[in-house]
């Protein structure tokens, strides 16, 4: 009898030692992706596989897998006979800095990372995650694009993280990673994204390919060209980041996201200590040449009244006549948008519109206050302008201005002409606080085309026009190109030296903390899109 329950205990034990091997088989394959050899070819081409990339991306051993033995369920095409645990992509959650994030990670060694039925579940499953427990939710992207041999549920799946990428906008911080292709439908839920960052030369985005390009349209281009990280940086703003390697890329990801909030409730993290250098507060007195009519970089103004190093330029390549980004005032993120003299004069386009009005809006929907940085003659005049929609286009950065519940301030350094002046974040659409500088220039235009206006019978009957002209724009000039007759009628708070720009901006911040604005009520704006 003795024998018989030893014998029975053996078998059990045979059995359980059989049952956590299997497991043990599973997670490794699982683990191995597509395989030693594939992942070599990955680095050969310079770049990480999936599981190292989110060793990069996050803390120290705090990822956890969620569905890592997930298989398709595709029989057609000898699909049957090619299943790896986790279906060519890699979920789960972990954390930056300490605090919670979702994240997915696209095999590229396994069927190409093609998206499959249950490729697609995976990520949907992250994402409905990260929209319950209020976490930002990171995809990085390195696929070939839908699975074509299960046909149209590789669509659907498709739709069902674009369907989620729109019900999390503005709820949770959504981040893109292109770290490889990036095509067709697959491009969308990037766009729907917040923030998108690319790879030089390894990342590629585009809706068709450069061979169906050349069927079509007969262009000739490689994919680099087509929709590499420089082509979106420079040419279509797709792309907000570039960084010449997948671990720059990473660790850019991983910076950026210490200046947003988790969620859309909450607000973003407050360092406790912070430098600045106060010799600061007198360099700013040096940087506006004494020549109105010549260029500057704004971003020495800017640099000069945030917190030491704490500038962190989005989308730096796209329309460079505005510049835009988070940085720090006592050590509390703020967005900064900023016309910049030294592109274009800092005139605003239908590009630095549309540039602007996203980052705006990105800003009010998670809690981050806005200072702007004004110094803009007009929008930028012609045909090529007028043609594409330049009115719809700049009515959009006027648009998110005025939407934004978000603390506000102004301080104009120069010029603020005509309607450009208005979209600016001026008072009369919300701006809460509104500084100028004894050098702004408040007006509807320039002196020179104003006095071309309204004195025009006198400059022309006069012995010498062009003298008469001059006498003219002088006259207009000392009454219009100044910020007293704004602070007069109270369209300025209040005219500052530029060395006080800093404490008057930390003060109206600080003034600001409580601020609680709410819009009607409705079920959402109708943007002009």
């Amino acid at each position: 009898m003795a024998y018989i329950e030893f014998s029975l205990i053996f078998v059990y034990l045979i059995r359980d030692m059989d049952k956590n091997q299997e497991l043990h088989d599973k997670r490794k394959k699982s683990l191995e992706g597509g395989g030693k050899e594939r992942i070599e070819r990955q680095h050969s081409q310079g770049k990480l596989s999936a599981r190292e990339r989110l060793t990069v991306l996050l803390d120290e051993a705090s990822f956890q897998e969620i569905g890592g033995l997930v298989e398709h369920r595709a029989t057609a095409f000898g699909l049957d006979k090619q299943k790896i645990p986790g279906d060519g992509v890699v979920a789960g959650y972990g954390t930056i800095h300490g605090r919670l994030v979702y994240v997915f990670s696209q095999d590229f060694t396994v069927l190409g990372g093609s998206l499959s039925e249950t490729h697609a579940a995976k990520i949907c499953r992250v994402m409905d995650m990260a929209l319950k427990n209020g976490a930002p939710i990171i995809g990085l992207n390195d696929s070939g694009g839908a699975r074509i041999q299960e046909g149209v549920v590789s669509l659907a799946g498709y739709a069902d993280i674009f369907y989620r990428n729109t019900r999390a906008s503005g709820v949770i911080p959504q981040l893109s990673v292109i770290m490889g292709p990036c095509a067709g439908g697959a491009v969308y839920s990037p766009a729907l994204t917040d923030f998108i960052f690319m790879v030089e030369d390894t990342s590629y985005m585009f809706v068709t390919g450069p061979n169906v390009v050349k069927t079509v349209t007969h262009e000739e281009v490689t994919s680099e060209d087509l929709g590499g990280a420089k082509t979106h940086a420079e040419k279509s703003g797709v792309n907000h980041f570039t960084s010449s390697n997948d671990v720059e890329s990473l660790k850019s990801v991983r910076d950026i996201m210490s200046f947003m909030p988790q969620n859309a409730q909450e607000q973003a993290p407050h360092p406790e200590s912070y430098l600045y250098d106060s010799k600061k507060e007198q360099a700013i007195e040096a940087v506006l040449p004494e020549n109105s009519t010549i260029p500057y970089d704004i971003r020495k103004i800017v640099d000069c009244v945030i917190d030491d190093d704490s500038f962190r330029e989005v989308h730096k390549d796209f329309a460079q006549n505005i510049v835009i980004g988070f940085a720090r005032v006592e050590g509390k993120t703020i967005g900064v948008v900023a016309n910049q003299p030294s592109s274009m004069a800092g005139v605003l386009d239908i590009d630095s519109s549309r540039k602007g009005a996203r980052f705006v809006r990105f800003c009010d929907a998670f809690n981050i206050p806005l200072l702007v940085f004004e110094d803009v003659p007009g929008f930028l005049p012609g045909t090529d302008q007028e043609w594409r929609g330049i009115i719809t286009h700049g009515a959009k950065l006027l648009y998110a201005f005025s939407e934004a519940t978000v603390p506000r301030i102004t301080v104009i350094t120069r010029k603020a002409y005509g309607g450009a002046f208005d979209v600016m974040n001026s008072k009369s659409i919300g701006s809460d606080l509104n500084f100028a500088w004894p050098t702004a220039e408040i007006a509807v235009m320039g002196a020179k085309g104003a006095a071309e206006i309204i004195f025009k019978k006198e400059i022309a009957n006069s012995p010498d026009p062009q003298k008469k002209l001059l006498e003219k724009e002088a006259e207009y000039a000392e009454l219009f190109a100044n910020p007293y007759r704004a602070a007069e009628r109270g369209i300025i708070d209040e005219v500052i030296f530029p060395n006080e720009t800093r404490t008057k901006v930390i003060l109206g911040f600080k003034m600001l903390e409580n601020k609680n604005e709410t819009l009607p009520q409705k079920k959402h704006g109708n943007i002009p899109l």
